[in-house]
C-alpha cells in the first residue's frame, strides 16, 4: 500500500539514492556532490532550506518530492519543486501522481500563488503529464545558472 509522508532525517540516505538515480536519468551521472549529511543539515535545521515528501511501499522509499519556498516580486510566496523522483522499477504505480498531488495540496495549504519547476525539453512524457494536469510549460523562458567555476571566474575578472 502506497503511503505519502513528510521526509525525516533518517530518510536522507534513500533520498540521496533517488537524487543520484535522477541524475543518471538526466544524463548527468557525476553531477551529484552532496551527501546524506548535507541533506540532514540543510533540510532539518532551525531554518530548513528544503522540505520533502516521500512515497513509501512496505516501509521502502520509492519516490520523493523535494521543494522549497521562493519569493516572486510579482506573486509573493511561491513553491519551487526541485525534484520529483520515483524509482525506475516503481514508475506507473501512481507514486509520482501522489507526490505531485501532495505538492499541490501543500501549495494550497500555504496559500502560495504559484508552484514552479523545471523539466527537460526531451522529457516529453513529463511535459505531457504536466500540461494535462493544468500546468503551463513556458517555452519562451530559459533556465540560467552559474556554477562554482563561473562564480570564481566572474569574481576574478
Amino acid at each position: 500500500m502506497l503511503k505519502i509522508r513528510k521526509g525525516t532525517p533518517n530518510d536522507m540516505p534513500a533520498v540521496l539514492d533517488l537524487i543520484t538515480e535522477l541524475a543518471i536519468f538526466e544524463k548527468e551521472p557525476d553531477a551529484v556532490v552532496i551527501t546524506a549529511e548535507d541533506l540532514i543539515r540543510d533540510g532539518f535545521s532551525e531554518n530548513p532550506l528544503f522540505h520533502t515528501f516521500v512515497a513509501e511501499v512496505d516501509e521502502q522509499i520509492i519516490g520523493i518530492a523535494l521543494y522549497y519556498y521562493r519569493f516572486s516580486t510579482w506573486k509573493g510566496k511561491t513553491i519551487h519543486l526541485e525534484d520529483l523522483i520515483v524509482k525506475e522499477n516503481s514508475r506507473g504505480t501512481g507514486a509520482g501522481f501522489a507526490l505531485y498531488s501532495e505538492i499541490i495540496k501543500q501549495g494550497k495549504k500555504d496559500n502560495v500563488r504559484r508552484i514552479e519547476w523545471n523539466v527537460l525539453d526531451w522529457n516529453t512524457p513529463a511535459i505531457e503529464f504536466y500540461e494535462k494536469s493544468g500546468a503551463t510549460v513556458l517555452n519562451d523562458w530559459r533556465v540560467v545558472h552559474m556554477d562554482e567555476t563561473g562564480m570564481e571566474a566572474f569574481l576574478n575578472k
